[in-house]
């Protein structure tokens, strides 16, 4: 058959582009719709317009600290929201443009319009039917909403990277990596943040240790931190939004953010007009090579819920190309992705939390560091960082590293390549420390910690 394009891709975002350059580079002809900007989740309402925030709450502290090195910076510095905001579309502009060069450079068709699908190899585009031997979903998801009473009143990350202010108090409600990085950036520029969360601690999935630790920090902070409690409603009054809570508590703010996660951004795509089988949470099913079960039609990225990570949907949409237009198939490896999250202070992780590796191994061998880092010995500030390792004893194998303090996510990225290599922690321990800094609590700890029900006997 003749077909319009040899791939249509649908969604610009960053596994979308990848492999549309990738299959562009190996002569494919190449199309690529984004309904949005083109650069996805990422670049426009995600990781990069998410650090640069990240960046920015965390002068305020910087100016307090420089006090304790003998600067004296003066009157009160003075914030601006809007120059911020201001700023950060630019460099989000620039971005983007960058992404659109690379289609260019392969010589893409780019339509910039939402694209649905209406057959195993066809899309329509602004009422136009093109046909493509392969599809691509690239989709990405989206926020998931507050639904309760009151939920025209609350905002989603999307929105809050657009506020014309800076609101002086705020509610973030969810207890994931986006509601922890959003406390903190608020926290941070001077809003008075309150998290909600329905759990006993955030960050639900990730190591107890870092839980527990990040928590703790929170509140040192100054966030107001309620874990264990539901919103009941939101209602608006004239001092702003109150947030009735189910302890029976309630806070009014200024604005209310959802942060409770982001779901497959499947709904309208017309999936179902190919027969594209879809999991119960809406995402696309896919196998190891990123195949549908149409054999047309493949997802890569948030889209598949597999690993939701930037760099995760570069790699599948690349090994996407190759097995498809390379004749080199490449099946993505999701296993031992490091991650971080941009919390204050921030998180790297990679491998096994130290439950995960009791219930695979059953016994393991554990090593901690805590630590105020050599910065607040002279600020005297109320922060610690946590390091952890965990080792499985019978192979000596570090299966699972473990970070919470400045330059984590930094430091874990190394880590994570001696992890990815089999190393044992005979082979951290023979690696020569650089003094003085936080990583070498990495290579330098020898002392293993109790055995759990060894310590609760020695508590009694």
């Amino acid at each position: 058959m003749s077909f319009d394009f040899d791939l249509f891709v649908i969604g610009a975002g960053s596994g979308g582009v990848r492999a549309s350059r990738i299959a562009g580079g190996y002569g494919a002809r190449v199309a690529i719709a984004e309904e949005s900007l083109i650069g996805g989740t990422c670049v426009v309402r995600g990781c990069i317009p998410k650090k640069l925030l990240v960046h920015a709450a965390h002068y305020s502290e910087d100016f307090e600290d420089a006090e304790a090195f003998g600067w004296h910076v003066g009157d009160r510095p003075t914030f601006s929201w809007p120059k911020l905001i201001a700023n950060k579309d630019r460099e989000i502009a620039r971005l983007t443009g960058l992404y659109r060069k690379g289609l260019e450079g392969v010589k893409a068709t780019i339509f910039e319009a939402r694209a649905t699908v209406s057959g195993p190899n066809s899309v329509l585009v602004d009422g136009r039917e093109i046909t493509a031997g392969t599809i691509l979903v690239a989709a990405g998801g989206r926020p998931v909403p507050y639904v309760g009473e009151g939920a025209e009143l609350a905002i989603t990350s999307d929105e809050a990277f657009h506020l014309p202010d800076l609101p002086p108090r705020v509610a973030v409600l969810g207890g994931g990596y986006i509601a922890v990085e959003f406390a903190g950036i608020f926290n941070g520029l001077g809003s008075k943040t309150t998290l909600i969360y329905r759990g006993d601690k955030v960050l639900r999935g990730f190591d107890d240790d870092l839980r527990d630790t990040l928590g703790e920090q929170m509140v040192h902070k100054g966030i107001d931190l309620r874990c264990g409690v539901t919103v009941l409603k939101l209602e608006k009054t004239a001092g702003g939004i109150r947030v009735a809570l189910s302890d029976g508590s309630a806070v009014e703010v200024d604005c209310v953010l959802a942060a409770l996660g982001r779901a497959a951004h499947t709904r309208g795509l017309g999936l179902e007009n190919a027969g594209v089988a879809l999991g119960e949470k809406g995402e696309v099913k896919v196998d190891l090579y990123s195949r549908t079960n149409v054999a047309s039609i493949y997802a890569v990225g948030d889209v598949t819920d597999r690993l939701n990570l930037t760099p995760v949907a570069i790699r599948e949409g690349h090994a996407f190309a190759d097995t498809v237009f390379g004749n080199r198939p490449v099946a993505p490896d999701h296993m031992g992705v490091a991650t971080a999250v941009f919390s204050q202070p921030p998180i790297g992780t990679v491998g096994l939390t130290e439950a995960e590796a009791r219930a695979k191994y059953g016994k393991v061998d554990i090593y901690k560091a805590r630590f105020r880092p050599l910065k607040h010995t002279l600020t005297l500030r109320e922060e610690r960082t946590l390091m952890k390792l965990v080792v499985e004893p019978l192979s000596d194998r570090v299966v699972g590293a473990h970070m919470i303090g400045a330059d984590s996510a930094e430091i874990i990225q190394g880590v994570a390549i001696a992890m990815k290599m089999g190393a044992t922690k005979a082979q951290f321990d023979q690696t020569v420390a650089i003094h003085p800094t936080a990583a070498e609590e990495f290579v330098t700890m020898r002392t293993k910690e109790p055995e759990p029900q060894v310590a609760a006997r020695a508590a009694e």
